[in-house]
């Protein structure tokens, strides 16, 4: 055990072990910003709820676009680059969030976090896609969202420290250590190319002379479409953050705590088995099916979820708990799918516009989800999860069929790309 841990956090390639302590640092950062940055925003900052809300959807346009124009950006001063300078922003800008006094500032803020987040997040993609290869890069993919997930839940339980001490500078404190952590995630990224024979020539393939520049991924018909897909598939993390606690808290008579638990259970499925279910989806058709039989599930979740509302209590809970591990075992196959997908379809000559393409989607759905999810389970019961339910499984099944197309093109479609 101790030995796949020291694996896990420092593994041998020093790109990748870069990478693994800049996203421990980082989910650190972020758990204790989601613990706690509600509280502080409305009980020491003073703004409304609806403010703090309409001001993150705004940031979370910003974000969309950072994600879009990361890829570019990653394309032309090189992924490390902009994945380094991302960190170091997004630090500074958590660190603002203790200043921030009125509506105005907050959303200024917000957006500077959110679109440096984005830029980052295109960024390390990036990087992957450029220095790793084949089975190894869904690997990683797979290892950093194990530490991700691991580290989030660390710093979750760190914030309790200050929701126990419920006072408005141990709020102010915590949120200083969220910029902190954030702003340490750029150490392990810092001089890279000194320390790593040949990752400059490789992070700046763009500038060789004899480069043939590499094709838009927007006129890429195939690529769009699994960007599409796969941002419906990404909806699920609304469900887990908003859909789900919401339904719980209103619709059932399971006790709130169950949230928690439910949270728990998919960080621990997470990460026992999301690099398993990673493995081989490198491979195109086998990604295509991973994705489908990912989000077959997570329909099946939907559906589950949906039914717990006339229950009583204790049935309830057993039928939620269900749901919940169903879900997650959607999860870790959707985004298998989706990595390998990602990857193995983008033009290697426009890496960074490929990915940041990729990324946009799941900033899209993120922003889109909260308010979709409400709309229809929420608000309407088991009738609107079986409208998600049915949503779920019409993309992982076009994923399948989409996957398949681009392993098999048919001789007109040959003879189109010739």
């Amino acid at each position: 055990m101790l030995h796949h841990l020291r694996t896990l956090l420092l593994p041998s390639d020093h790109v990748e072990r870069a990478l693994t302590l800049s996203t421990t640092t980082a989910a650190l950062s972020t758990g204790l910003f989601y613990t706690v940055s509600a509280l502080y925003f409305t009980r020491v900052v003073g703004l409304a709820a609806a403010t703090v809300g309409l001001g993150l959807t705004v940031a979370g346009g910003v974000g969309v676009a950072a994600s879009f124009a990361g890829g570019y950006a990653a394309d032309r001063v090189g992924a490390d680059r902009l994945q380094l300078w991302g960190n170091a922003v997004q630090g500074l800008a958590f660190l603002a969030y203790v200043l921030a006094g009125s509506a105005l500032a907050f959303t200024l803020v917000a957006c500077v976090a959110v679109g440096a987040r984005s830029l980052q997040s295109t960024a390390k993609a990036t990087v992957q896609a450029r220095w790793f290869s084949g089975p190894e890069r869904v690997a990683i993919r797979a290892r950093l969202r194990v530490v991700t997930n691991v580290f989030i839940g660390v710093g979750t339980v760190l914030a309790g420290v200050a929701l126990l001490a419920d006072s408005a500078a141990a709020f102010r404190a915590t949120m200083v250590a969220v910029g902190v952590f954030a702003t340490l995630a750029t150490v392990p990224l810092a001089r890279l190319r000194d320390r790593v024979p040949g990752f400059g020539a490789r992070m700046d393939a763009h500038r060789a002379p004899d480069r043939v520049p590499g094709p838009s991924p927007m006129g890429d018909r195939t690529y769009l479409t699994l960007v599409a897909l796969t941002s419906v598939t990404a909806m699920q993390f609304g469900i887990q953050t908003v859909g789900v606690p919401l339904w719980v808290a209103t619709r059932t008579d399971a006790p709130t705590v169950v949230i928690s638990a439910l949270l728990v259970i998919n960080t621990a499925f997470v990460a026992a088995f999301q690099v398993r279910a990673a493995r081989g989806t490198d491979d195109v058709r086998l990604a295509g099916r991973t994705a489908r039989r990912g989000s077959l599930l997570l329909a099946a979740a939907c559906l589950m979820y949906g039914v717990t509302g006339p229950l009583g209590a204790l049935v309830a809970v057993v039928v939620l708990v269900l749901a919940g591990l169903l879900g997650a075992w959607a999860e870790v196959w959707t985004e298998a799918g989706a990595w390998g997908l990602a990857f193995e379809l983008a033009d290697p000559a426009s890496a960074g516009r490929y990915q940041g393409l990729f990324t946009t989607g799941y900033s899209l759905a993120g922003m889109v989800a909260p308010a979709l999810v409400t709309a229809t389970a929420v608000d309407h019961g088991l009738s609107g999860w079986a409208v998600l339910a049915v949503v779920f499984a019409l993309a992982g099944v076009s994923l399948g069929a989409l996957a398949r197309r681009a392993a098999d093109p048919c001789p007109g479609e040959l003879a189109l790309v010739a």
